[in-house]
């Protein structure tokens, strides 16, 4: 599991990283949940543990940013507790997915790679419900800051794109993010598609493992993903406080 936080770590990068005892704290455009949250990295006893949660709320508010906590397997002991006595509630439990990229490979002639997100390709994201503006500003702002590979890739039906992905090679673990189909194109297989091309990209780079993450509540994703023969490895959930306005993912 450790691996797959360091290879998720990796794949979607902060543009500003502090640590505070074993917590690395992240922060971009308070957009996307990984990229802007506090995540502890040991799961070993911390009596220091209420001075650094009260350090690293400190740290958010100096940004300008609301405190979000990714709370995971590899959390210290009381944590869950801690932050729910100081008002946190739970949000989007997430459910960590993995399979050997050998069984998602599909090449797919109609996949266009590039190496950073073009116009078109944010078009198709702009159709996801849960793509605010925060997000999509981070998802351009990504490629910059990726010390792996990564790649974006468009699928496409004469002119027009009609599904999309983005996927990281963090060494022998790949992560595939950002899977969306144009509404009016869904329940064709598009999905599917956009999945092994992403996998066929990976395997290519040396990558023997892909994840996604998706979250529990995304009902036809996770049956998707499934019947692909990806697995749940973990899951993990963010602590927020209500008054910060920090809203839940929803999902149809």
């Amino acid at each position: 599991m450790a691996s797959l936080e360091r290879a998720a770590l990796t794949a979607v990068p902060a543009s500003r990283i502090a640590f505070d005892g074993p917590f690395v704290l992240r922060a971009f455009a308070g957009g996307t949940g990984r990229a802007n949250a506090a995540s502890s990295l040991d799961p070993a006893p911390d009596p220091a543990l209420a001075e650094r949660v009260a350090r690293i709320e400190a740290h958010y508010a100096a940004l300008g940013l609301p405190p979000r906590f990714r709370l995971t397997p590899l959390d210290p002991p009381g944590l869950a507790g801690l932050l729910g006595a100081r008002g946190y509630v739970p949000k989007d439990e997430t459910a960590v997915l993995l399979a050997p990229v050998a069984r998602l490979a599909r090449p797919d002639p109609a996949a266009e790679v590039l190496g950073a997100p073009d116009p078109d390709w944010m078009a198709v994201i702009a159709t996801a419900e849960h793509q605010g503006p925060a997000r999509r500003q981070e998802k351009q702002g990504t490629p910059s800051l990726l010390a792996v590979p990564g790649a974006w890739i468009t699928l496409r039906e004469g002119a027009e794109a009609v599904a999309v992905v983005s996927v990281v090679a963090a060494g022998p673990v790949a992560g595939y993010f950002d899977l969306v189909v144009r509404p009016e194109q869904r329940r064709r297989g598009l999905a599917a598609r956009a999945i092994g091309a992403a996998a066929a990209w990976a395997q290519a780079r040396g990558a023997e493992w892909l994840f996604c993450q998706v979250a529990v509540a995304n009902g036809p994703s996770r049956t998707l993903n499934a019947r692909l023969g990806m697995e749940e490895a973990y899951r993990y959930a963010y602590r927020v406080r209500p008054q910060d306005g920090i809203a839940p993912l929803r999902f149809g």
